[in-house]
């Protein structure tokens, strides 16, 4: 209004001013009426032009932050304090906001991918992740499973082995299996394995604690899985029991069992990551896979397979919330790269294909669900994406809106189809 007044005066003034002019003094020639529309639309765009400018200067600096959607969903999983070992209750998952538009949508996401690409070099998380060792030693475990439990007595060349199986794993670990030793507390040993492609794992991370006990060579070290209160294996129990014969937690032949002066921490990690994470898990569980053969053994696995997959869809958000110790930069930066390949997973499953059969080069299957007949587990991950989108958008990830999109064109699933554990 002050501008108003200094461009045309004081209004009060101008009233006065023409209740003492002579009726043929009231009209306006054409130049005045034309020049006083000019003024007027000359602020108005002025005006517009400012508040455009101050709802960017509210939105610009929003980079990896959340839309007030998203801030909910993740907010309400952040307020649930999880004790180890205990899953996550996540009844406040919901689909996407059906109201929004597509066009709205789609200007968020031409936003972010040009932003996001741009600076995904200069990205220290980026930097961090690719510079994170496949094995290192660390001051300290706080947080460790067996972090409490000591001994004052060890076998007289303990240490030395265990120094020996550090060298081993430094130089012979898979890239997929990463490793970090305490240097105060050398019985002490963390591990991540990231889940298999083509298996109902794949992209997953998976933590296990590792203890060499006094007894350490001649007996067999201690492994502990970090669960979150989910069974998603047969081997792999909520209580994070890790069933394998090499760790004596299952009978096994000679040649399976520990055998002192040959096997090693790194034959135990990769036992795990090929035995339990593997293609199949269902006939992982003790005569199954004499049970149930042919095609009725095949519908139980890939049942099976989808609640797997399910259960480590939750175990990412998880990890999310509370990476393990002197892994925070490891987890970001996975999750950070893998956010697309996780979200594209998802939506080729919604679309009907088998898990663990479209990782990274996703190619449609020829047995796509076509009908009305869908299940239980496609209905489950679309609800899930929408809340994957909010989890990897707080940790950075730029190039999630795409899938949003997705949401609105996937179809419509139906419950008729129950899945079995």
């Amino acid at each position: 209004m002050d501008l108003l007044k200094v461009v045309l005066g004081n209004p009060q003034n101008s009233m006065a001013t023409m209740k003492n002019h002579k009726p043929e003094e009231e009209v306006l020639n054409p130049v005045a009426w034309a020049l006083h529309a000019s003024v007027f639309a000359h602020i108005f765009v002025l005006m517009i032009l400012q508040l455009h400018k101050s709802i960017r200067c509210l939105t610009s600096n929003h980079g990896n932050s959340l839309t007030v959607g998203e801030s909910s969903e993740v907010s309400q999983f952040d307020n649930v304090d999880l004790p180890p070992g205990v899953e996550a209750s996540l009844p406040w998952l919901k689909d996407f906001d059906s109201s929004t538009s597509k066009h709205d949508v789609a200007s968020g996401q031409a936003e972010a991918s040009s932003k996001g690409k741009g600076e995904e070099t200069k990205d220290v998380v980026i930097q961090q992740f690719k510079q994170f060792k496949q094995f290192d030693t660390v001051d300290s475990f706080t947080d460790h499973f067996y972090e409490k439990e000591r001994s004052s007595t060890q076998s007289k060349n303990w240490a030395k082995k265990i120094q020996e199986e550090w060298k081993i794993l430094d130089e012979n670990l898979p890239e997929t299996i990463f490793v970090r030793a305490c240097e105060s507390r050398m019985e002490l040993l963390r591990a991540v394995i990231i889940g298999p492609p083509g298996t109902p794992y794949h992209d997953g991370l998976f933590f296990f604690d590792c203890f060499f006990p006094p007894t350490y060579p001649a007996g067999p070290p201690k492994v502990h899985y970090h669960s979150g209160g989910l069974r998603l294996n047969p081997n792999l129990y909520k209580c994070g029991k890790v069933c394998l014969s090499l760790l004596g937690t299952w009978h096994g032949r000679n040649s399976e069992n520990w055998i002192a002066d040959k096997s090693t921490m790194l034959q135990v990690l990769v036992s795990i990551q090929a035995l339990i994470l593997n293609e199949k898990p269902f006939f992982n569980e003790p005569g199954y896979a004499s049970t149930y053969t042919g095609s009725n053994g095949e519908i139980r696995s890939k049942q099976y397979n989808e609640n797997t997959f399910i259960l480590s869809l939750k175990t990412m958000m998880y990890t999310l919330r509370r990476p393990p110790k002197h892994f925070e930069d490891f987890v970001a930066g996975h999750f950070r790269l893998r956010a697309v390949d996780i979200l594209s997973a998802c939506s080729s499953y919604v679309e009907g294909n088998t898990v663990g059969s479209a990782v990274h080069d996703f190619v449609q299957s020829n047995t796509s669900t076509t009908d009305n007949k869908q299940s239980e587990f496609q209905s489950a991950v679309r609800a899930m994406m929408s809340t994957l989108i909010a989890f990897f958008t707080k940790n950075g990830s730029t190039d999630c809106d795409m899938f949003r999109i997705e949401l609105y064109d996937l179809p419509v699933l139906s419950n008729q189809n129950t899945v079995k554990a």
